[in-house]
Parts: C-alpha cells; structure tokens; sequence
C-alpha cells in the first residue's frame, strides 16, 4: 500500500506543478513566401491573338460550351499576360455544348458527361444557333474541326455552306463574311503577340479516327509547309512576337489506346461455337497453303497469322487487314478468302468501337478497317507528323519565335504521367485528368497544363519570368478535371 501511497502522492504534485505551467505552444506559422513581380522583359500583349483548332477553342468532353471555352489555354493565358478583361471568344450559348441550325436541326452534338460507367451526351437540346452570326473582332481564333489548308480558305464562314459541309459551323459564327478566311480575320486584329497551336492536328487525326480507312486521307506534307510558312509569315509581319506548338502523336490518346487489343473474355463453350463459325475460313486457308507452298508466296507465319482461333479466357478480336496478301490474285480459286487476321498489341482502336463489342463486334463480326489503326497505318500518321513538326520547328526557328514541344509532353503522358502541382496527369480516359470525355482533347486542368507549358517556352526564348514569378502560372486546383452535368446551363446570359 505504502508504493501506491507514494505514487499518489508525485501524481499529486505534478498536478499542482502544473497549474503554474504554459502548456500552450507557440503556433508554428508558413514561412512567408517573398513576393516575385513578373517581368515581360518587354513583351506586348495588349493584342495578344490566338490561332489554331479545336483545342485553341477549348473544346473538351466532344463539344464546345462556355465553361470550356473560359478555361481554354488563350483565355488561361490572356489573365496571366494582363488582357483578360480584353480578351474575346465567340462564346457559345450555354454549357450544353453543341449547336442548332436553322431553329431545329442538331449539327453539332451535346457534350459528353460521365455517368458512373462511361460517357455520355448530356441529355439536352442545344441553344446555340448557328446561324446567328457573332459581331466585332475577336481575339481567340480557334476553329474546331479546322484542317492547316482551312486557315486560309476563303468561304469556310459561309452559312449557305454548312449545310453542304462546305464550311465550318464554329468559323461562320464570328467570320467577318461569307467570303473571308480565319487568317485573314486574325490578321485584323493587328496582333502585337500570338499563339499558333494544333495546327495540323486534324490533318492526320481525321485519318486516325477514321481507322485509316481512306475516307479522310492524311493532308500531303507539301500542303502543310505551304500553309503553316503562309500564317506564320502573316502573323508576324508587322513585327509580333509569339509562340508556336508542335503537334503530339495523336496515337498516344486515350480515343486510340483505352480500348484493349483482346477485350472479349470466353467460356469455352462459346469459345468452340465461335471457332466453329471460322472452320470454313480456317479450311480454306491450310488449302491454300498447300496449293501456294511451292510459290513461296504464302508463308507459315502468314498462315499462323491469319488463323482464327478462341479459347477460355480473354480474347483477341478478329480484324480485316488490307495489308495481308491478296491469295486470289495469286491463285483465283482462293479470291473468297477475306483478309482475316486476330489483333495483337501493336493495333490500336477507336473509342467508339467499345459499344459495338458486347454486339459481337471483333468476334462474329470481324472489324473492318474504320474500327482499327494498325501498325501500317500507325506508321502513316507518325511519318507526317514528324514531317510537320519538322517544318514547324524550322519556321520557329527561322522567325525567332519560342516552340513549345507538345510531342515530347505527349509521350512523357502515356509513359510515365506527367506532374503538375500535386497531381500526376495521364492519357487515361475518366481517370487520368489530362484528356477529356471524348478522348482526344483536354479537360480544363490538361489545358491549364498547356498553358504552362506556353509559358515556360516565352521564357526561354523572351526572358520574362512566368515561370518563378508569384501566380506566374496556372495551378492546378484552379481548374477542373470533369464538368459537372448539373453546371447551369445558361449562367452568363
């Protein structure tokens, strides 16, 4: 009792030490950052104008709405350059996205939103009326859907042409008339700094989406040189300064790459139905490689290739590929072998394919080519944005203005994610951050992170400073990764 006694008694007088104690902390304030003013070194962008596609316009989640359009990397960058009180957009008409014309007829599709399980358009009609025209200057000329050769086509903003798919819908909106073109309008504006961006994007990415299949063909690399010299000599020719972009490889999208090459998971039962329904094709090709063997012209690899087999478990879909030898120009008598091959790794396909697949899409119904790029095709698309990007960074060079390599950035994203702030941006669809709803354009946080990217290429090549001054650049918290279905639809009228 006498140690429980003793015990009491040091607890007793720590209780009473404690009453003459300060028990509370000196609060631990943030070190106090030192303010760092932005320096321009120079640099005038009381007319700063912006030129180029869909993703100059801010388009995201398929369409082009208003919320979307505020986050456009011009308009991102017009607030960091001071002009954002200044700075003018065609706005759309609400946050639906898509257009009328004519009063009733759709032209242009809803945005897309997420809907717990994948995208979907927005169940609403648009308001914005196409052929209501937009009047005054404006700063951004971003055209969504524009192609480099459009840039500088007269009539792409005639009415009478939208509807004969002469014209752009966006363009003819905020043309100045039915006769002008977007270089042209821009050049108006007496620019005194500029952006250039995504041109020659929908050059190459109309073929891509299209699966390769001809019915969109890559713009030839001469087209492109002359048209990409054309706007660039124009918009500096009264002595602007600017910036100019390279183009990604559009391949590294998640429209390319969410959709696996063997999505189709089997029991065996329906496996053996399925290789049931390929017995004649199979059978046709081992008599074909019998008749052809002392041809050389009909490999074993080719005859591996070509045979159609599933089995329990994940499978391959089954693809048309032009590219796989002719055997009835060969030998007649096999002219009524189609060109069936299974997809590997290296094929890529198109986001719209996912809906298709549970409808026997890839299985019973072998995909044709709009379904699928393969690695020809992949080719195709790579060796002419080389080439552009080769001309683009000649003519930044020889003009003195600053280059902004999106192609590395692009990479680096499908690779490895790519850090910004506190995130790790990808090319995932949904989760990734960096791409929107539709797979190909960016959500408003991917084109804060364009922004950026601008920004630290006027740096280098102008020295100014956005890059260490305070709230230099854009932050990522400030910008989204998904629209909301419920943001109002008419908040600014």
């Amino acid at each position: 009792m006498k140690n429980y006694k003793y015990i009491g008694l040091l607890l007793l007088s720590f209780s009473v030490a404690s009453c003459d104690v300060n028990n509370e902390l000196d609060k631990i304030t943030d070190p106090v950052q030192a303010e760092v003013a932005l320096n321009t070194n120079g640099l005038d962008f009381s007319s700063y104008i912006a030129v180029g596609a869909s993703f100059t316009a801010g388009f995201t989640d398929g369409a082009l709405f208003k919320a979307g359009q505020e986050n456009s990397f011009p308009n991102i960058l017009a607030k960091k350059f001071g002009v954002g009180a200044t700075f003018t957009q065609p706005l759309m008409e609400d946050n639906i996205g898509g257009m009328l014309f004519g009063g009733s007829t759709v032209i242009q599709d809803p945005r897309l939103i997420f809907d717990g399980a994948g995208p979907v358009r927005l169940d609403a009609i648009p308001t914005t009326e196409g052929t209501t025209v937009l009047t005054g200057g404006f700063n951004n000329y971003g055209i969504p859907g524009a192609k480099s050769f459009h840039i500088v086509a007269d009539g792409l903003g005639s009415l009478l042409g939208v509807p004969l798919e002469l014209a752009n819908p966006y363009y003819a909106r905020m043309a100045t008339s039915a006769t002008a073109n977007v270089l042209a309008d821009a050049v108006a504006q007496s620019p005194t700094f500029f952006t250039l961006s995504d041109i020659g994007g929908n050059d190459v990415l109309g073929y891509a989406t299209s699966g390769g299949d001809g019915s969109d063909p890559i713009t030839p690399t001469a087209t492109f040189d002359f048209v990409f010299t054309t706007i660039v000599d124009a918009l500096t020719a009264n002595g602007a300064k600017g910036v100019v972009a390279n183009l990604p490889y559009i391949t590294s999208l998640a429209h390319f790459t969410t959709i696996p090459y063997n999505p189709v998971p089997l029991d065996a039962d329906t496996a053996a139905l399925l290789n049931g329904g390929y017995t004649d094709y199979n059978g046709g090709l081992q008599a074909a490689a019998a008749a052809l063997a002392s041809t050389g012209l009909f490999s074993a690899e080719e005859l591996a290739k070509r045979t159609i087999t599933f089995s329990a478990g994940q499978n391959a879909m089954v693809v048309i590929d032009e590219s796989l030898t002719d055997l009835g120009a060969i030998n007649p008598a096999f002219a009524a072998l189609p060109k069936y091959r299974q997809a590997t790794a290296d094929d890529l396909f198109v986001l719209p394919l996912s809906s298709l697949i549970p409808q026997g899409y890839g299985t019973q119904i072998p995909l044709e080519d709009k379904w699928v790029l393969t690695p020809e095709e992949q080719n195709e698309i790579k060796v002419a944005t080389d080439a552009y990007n080769a001309t683009i960074e000649s003519v930044a060079n020889s003009k003195g203005l600053a280059l902004v390599d999106f192609k590395t950035l692009s990479i680096d994203a499908l690779v490895n994610g790519y850090a910004f702030d506190n995130y790790t941006l990808t090319t995932d669809l949904v989760t990734g951050g960096m791409i929107s709803l539709d797979g190909i354009h960016l959500t408003g946080r991917g084109y804060a992170l364009m922004a950026n990217e601008i920004l630290k290429a006027i740096d280098v090549t102008y020295g100014s400073n956005f890059t260490t001054a305070t709230n230099g650049l854009a932050k990522a918290d400030d910008y989204p990764t998904n629209y909301s279905p419920t943001i109002p639809i008419r908040e600014y009228n």
